[in-house]
């Protein structure tokens, strides 16, 4: 499923027009993104968790040359599935 198909059955679940169900998913994204930005987490009790993990810098090696390569520290995106999005997959 991707963005297009997402906003279409979100208009057709709640009776939205493809428009409005566009904004809202924009919205929801948004409003996730800005709170990661942000350092803070989004819980969706039964669905999930988004949050910020820390990578630590780490050394690799180069798969063309055999070199070492340090990988800077970063930070990247991750989510969590809640027990209830878990247990309906099953």
């Amino acid at each position: 499923m991707n963005k297009n198909d997402l906003v279409t059955a979100v208009a057709s679940a709640t009776g939205l027009s493809k428009s409005d169900a566009a904004k809202a998913v924009d919205g929801v994204f948004q409003a996730i993104t800005t709170e990661l930005q942000g350092g803070g987490e989004v819980r969706l009790v039964g669905f999930g968790t988004f949050a910020v993990a820390a990578r630590a810098a780490s050394e690799g090696r180069n798969p063309r040359t055999g070199d070492k390569i340090t990988i800077p520290a970063s930070k990247q995106p991750k989510f969590k599935a809640g027990k209830g999005l878990k247990d309906s997959i099953q």
